[in-house]
């Protein structure tokens, strides 16, 4: 299988099965401007600033900036003590539910996002870990790092992708991502500590945070093209199944953000038993232009495609409910559909986020 030259992009039945939230990126994003009925995008737009689901994650902002209390935490998590989803990821699950990116509650938060990027040693940036790093250094170390990646991610997925604080974060992770890559620290990442494997802390591989980063900072990705040649030989590389933990000063964390190799785990037809986690992570590589050169990302696309009917409806054989992920991290991405038991409902999702891939692979869209 390969993938294809064209698409199609089922507007009409999108119009009718979809969430707002759906149908309003997909006239935005996906169908050419030509195409678009301006009254339709109109009218759209006033619904998903009024659509349900965003205006609950408005109303649990805190007087901050943030939410839940937390920055990090794609939900809750009792062995993390996070009891709600945190900053980064209602931040950007409001982008992806079709927000402007200059909205107020995504200013209120800049404010503090932007202080993150300014390595200032003030204790409230360690937001959840304040207390338990108040006497660990070396996890105030990782919770500063994880914490500017975070927040670099929400700014460039937001409306910032030119601001100068926001390139300069940028080239400093893709430095020292692309200093890991090319040590031998790569090759050999864990050691033994306290009975158990972890991630050497020396060890700076790529999060899901510095590749979202990086796929929506296109300017830095066009001053740093053998970074990417790197990153696709490491994507190409499969992932360790070894389990380890992550070592953050006196804590051992397991690990979420981390991405070792390739993570897709496709087998050799391309096929993949967690469909949201590899659409959010076909869309990044897509993005940052590698996906064609990666080549279990290629073979999982081409699948993906082959599982299209004619009107580009995605169309699984054995699809008997919504996919679902069993990775956190991509909690604010899938589903952008909404409550409901109609049986299209499974499809519209992955069908809004393959036609958003060709539309960024530039290939010929027929909209129907």
């Amino acid at each position: 299988m390969e993938i294809p030259s064209t698409h199609t992009v089922p507007l009409s039945w999108l119009s009718e099965a979809a969430s707002p939230p759906i149908q309003y990126r997909t006239l935005t994003e996906v169908v050419p401007e030509p195409a678009r009925d301006p009254e339709r995008v109109a009218a759209l737009r006033d619904q998903v600033l009024r659509y349900k689901e965003a205006l609950a994650i408005v109303r649990k902002q805190k007087e901050t900036g943030l939410w839940g209390g937390n920055l990090l935490a794609p939900g809750p998590s009792k062995a993390m003590g996070w009891k709600e989803t945190g900053t980064v990821y209602q931040y950007r699950r409001l982008l992806e539910l079709g927000w402007p990116g200059d909205a107020r509650p995504f200013r209120f938060a800049d404010r503090f996002l932007f202080r993150l990027l300014s390595r200032a040693d003030d204790p409230a940036l360690l937001v959840e870990f304040q207390r338990a790093a108040k006497n660990d250094a070396g996890l105030a170390l990782w919770v500063r790092s994880m914490g500017t990646q975070a927040a670099a991610a929400a700014l460039a997925r937001g409306a910032h992708q030119d601001d100068p604080r926001l390139r300069g974060a940028a080239h400093r992770i893709a430095s020292d991502i692309s200093l890991y890559l090319r040590s031998e620290l790569a090759q050999k990442p864990f050691k033994k500590a306290h009975g158990k494997t972890v991630l050497d802390p020396l060890a700076y591989p790529p999060t899901v945070f510095s590749i979202e980063l990086l796929a929506f900072m296109p300017a830095v990705q066009r001053e740093r093209a053998g970074f990417l040649e790197r990153l696709v030989m490491y994507f190409s590389t499969p992932a360790s199944r070894r389990a380890f933990f992550i070592q953050a000063g006196k804590k051992l964390f397991r690990p979420l953000f981390e991405i070792l190799g390739d993570p897709l785990h496709a087998d050799a037809q391309g096929r993949i038993t967690d469909v949201p986690f590899a659409v959010y992570w076909l869309e990044l590589l897509t993005r940052l232009g590698i996906v064609r050169q990666v080549p279990s990302a290629a073979k999982v696309l081409a699948r993906l495609y082959s599982e299209c009917n004619d009107q580009g409806i995605w169309s699984p054989k054995s699809l008997r409910a919504l996919p679902r992920s069993s990775n956190p991290v991509v909690s604010h991405y899938f589903p952008l559909e909404g409550p409901g038991k109609s049986p299209a409902q499974r499809q519209t999702d992955v069908t809004f986020r393959l036609g958003l891939i060709a539309r960024l692979l530039g290939m010929p869209l027929n909209v129907l």
